[in-house]
């Protein structure tokens, strides 16, 4: 097992468990503090991201970057990544197998490295993916606690980005998340 984070990204970059590694560019393993008290996970890399290597590069990565603004957040002092390290053909939503890949191989190892105080995770696909929950209307904004670990649900960027009553929700979720990380001992 990879004792480093620097271990577990090449181990990701390097990985054909599942079949997106035979159309990316790069596997994006994720970015920021090997010490982040705070985790963000999105969906799965786009474009962007996979042209470069970088978690959150493109448009959602700029609007994700502004909410982390809103929470007195600055992108180095988290962790970035996805719930699958390899973008998917024509930005599809990863299947519930390529999820389970991931997560089993890279994600879950992740956490456990990080060990962060709190997980955001961005949007439906992160959530069921974790969770097992789809309901991300009743649950963002809130805090979930399982195994002992606590999650915070808000929106994806790229739907805050498209719909601006879905944006107005995302900047009260961040608004609360600051509130949420300023009682906690982080």
């Amino acid at each position: 097992m990879p004792q480093t984070l620097f271990d577990l990204a090449e181990g990701i970059r390097h990985c054909t468990a599942c079949p997106l590694w035979k159309n990316r560019e790069l596997a994006i393993p994720g970015e920021g503090s090997s010490k982040a008290k705070i985790m963000f996970i999105g969906e799965a890399p786009g474009t962007e991201e996979d042209r470069h290597g970088l978690p959150f590069v493109g448009r959602s990565g700029k609007y994700l970057v502004e909410m982390l603004t809103l929470a007195n957040l600055h992108p180095e002092d988290v962790f970035t990544t996805s719930c699958v390290k390899c973008h998917p053909p024509k930005n599809r939503q990863p299947t519930s197998k390529e999820l389970s890949t991931c997560k089993e191989l890279w994600l879950v190892k992740q956490i456990e490295l990080i060990n962060p105080e709190i997980i955001v995770l961005l949007g439906k696909v992160a959530l069921k993916s974790l969770l097992g929950d789809k309901d991300l209307q009743k649950l963002h904004g809130k805090i979930v606690t399982k195994d002992g670990r606590k999650y915070f649900v808000t929106y994806h960027p790229s739907a805050g980005m498209r719909f601006p009553n879905i944006g107005l929700l995302m900047k009260k979720d961040f608004m609360k998340l600051s509130l949420l990380i300023n009682s906690f001992p982080l």
